[in-house]
């Protein structure tokens, strides 16, 4: 249904570009071949003046946020961060993404969620409890990726339930690393979504926390991992607890420990809730190019009913012609 409800105000941006356009010209006569150039400039006129409509209605925010669950955001130097229920409207209106939670997104000032080239960090917070690390070490990561595999048919089966794209697990985009320092745990999957030119990147931070575990993953696609990788240090330090949520304010006598561990937490069991729902995707792209082709169709009925327009003046041209003068001024 927002598919339906963006596709609509997207077309309403084409109806109202395309009315604007002066259909007397170009003429048959004037070179099919120049028409056909006009009508893929002018598209992608369309297209982008409708995401620059797009990205005018985000309001952004930088300097220190505070969040909930004890967490404090220090919005990097040359990043932008957007709240919960915009981000809402990126991951599930925007992008075709399945509900879910989030505390926001922090976007490269540069980028707009529709840019060809924008990528972005997801937050959120998953109270499970405290988790232990002791398995850090012990996992066997190539069984996990094995299992997430397996995990593909019955994810993919509930995506098409919801006219959404199926999303297939390639492999490590970077292998799962516990930083015991930090209390972090990395790692990043490349993803391959059914009729995307691109493979999709998910680069996965998981900050332990003492009720729970910060969610901190990029959204983009393969070509992009450089530039993220360049940029984990500095999202990962822009985030905190505050005192008392910490890792290290455990407290085993009231805090409530997760069943699952460090291993568990790169399987996705807990925070997908049922195995598959934190992969996330960025579709922008391929929603605004099947905009495109609505507009390609749109044009092509102008220049039908340019066509039209000429026979009939063609038609109407020799029978005035033949009229009497007297006649016409009586008309008149």
């Amino acid at each position: 249904m927002r598919t339906v409800t963006l596709v609509a105000a997207c077309m309403a941006t084409f109806s109202t570009a395309f009315a604007q356009l002066d259909t007397s010209g170009p003429r048959a006569g004037e070179g099919q071949e120049q028409t056909d150039e006009a009508s893929e400039a002018e598209i992608a006129a369309a297209v982008q003046q409708y995401r620059d409509s797009v990205h005018k209605t985000f309001k952004y925010q930088t300097g220190k946020i505070t969040l909930s669950h004890g967490v404090t955001l220090e919005v990097p130097k040359g990043f932008k961060y957007l709240d919960a229920p915009q981000s809402h409207r990126v991951l599930e209106e925007l992008w075709g993404n399945l509900e879910g939670e989030t505390m926001g997104m922090i976007f490269p000032e540069q980028y707009g969620p529709l840019d060809d080239a924008s990528w972005a960090f997801d937050i959120s917070f998953d109270g499970m409890g405290y988790v232990k690390d002791e398995d850090a070490d012990k996992m066997d990561y190539d069984d996990v990726l094995k299992g997430m595999k397996e995990d593909d048919e019955a994810s993919n089966k509930l995506r098409k339930e919801q006219g959404l794209q199926t999303i297939s697990t390639i492999g490590w985009a970077a292998a799962p690393f516990y930083d015991s320092n930090t209390k972090t745990l990395h790692w990043a999957m490349e993803l391959q979504a059914s009729d995307a030119e691109k493979r999709t990147l998910n680069y996965h931070l998981r900050i332990l926390g003492r009720k729970g575990v910060l969610v901190m993953s990029a959204i983009g696609t393969m070509d992009q991992l450089p530039e993220i990788k360049k940029n984990i240090p500095g999202i990962l330090k822009s985030a905190t607890f505050e005192s008392g949520h910490a890792y290290a304010d455990f407290d085993p006598k009231v805090d409530e420990v997760a069943a699952w561990t460090v291993g568990g937490l790169v399987a996705g069991k807990v925070l997908a809730k049922v195995g598959f729902f934190a992969i996330l995707a960025k579709f922008g792209k391929l929603i605004v190019m099947g905009l495109i082709a609505a507009g390609a169709g749109l044009w092509k009925w102008i220049r039908g009913r340019r066509r039209k327009e000429e026979e009939v003046a063609t038609e109407a041209a020799p029978e005035l012609a033949e009229q009497p003068q007297g006649e016409e001024v009586q008309k008149s």
